[in-house]
């Protein structure tokens, strides 16, 4: 009886995380428009993710047996999960991935931006001063070998 006990309210627990999980894929679907497509690819991905979890739970604290308790477990976790919690859940994530939305130009982009700016500085300027200043040098060498060689030219 006490084993069964520990089962059944691990079941519970369970049914919270599938609870969680379907709130994630409700959070997607809330804050990024996908087509119908995709959205039945969530639907069969949380199916497979949740049969997994309870297979899982069903070998790992059960020993693979089915019994109608555990079912149980699952239905009384996910029911209070989804009225207690999964409105406020529902709520932050919105608003956190939202909040990303928005401002990811100023948390990604920018950034970036700025960093490749600085590299170009720090990288690309002396690489642009040595090649035009080894120009104006090989201007300067250029100029007196060439007399030089005038000269040599009429000598002969």
């Amino acid at each position: 009886m006490q084993n069964q006990i520990y089962v059944f309210t691990i079941f519970i627990i369970y049914g919270f995380l599938i609870g969680i999980i379907f709130d994630c894929f409700r959070v997607l679907r809330k804050s990024f428009k996908t087509p119908d497509f995709i959205t039945y690819m969530e639907d069969i991905l949380f199916g497979i993710i949740t049969a997994f979890l309870i297979l899982y739970g069903l070998f790992n604290f059960n020993n693979g047996e089915l019994r109608f308790y555990l079912f149980l477990g699952i239905f009384i976790g996910l029911s209070l999960y989804l009225s207690i919690f999964s409105k406020v859940f529902i709520k932050i994530c919105v608003h956190i991935i939202l909040f990303f939305k928005k401002n990811i130009y100023y948390l990604l982009i920018k950034p970036i931006k700025l960093i490749i700016k600085l590299l170009k500085k720090i990288f690309f300027k002396p690489i642009v001063f040595i090649c035009i200043n080894s120009k104006q040098i090989f201007n300067k060498i250029k100029k007196p070998i060439y007399k030089v060689k005038q000269k040599n030219a009429k000598k002969k």
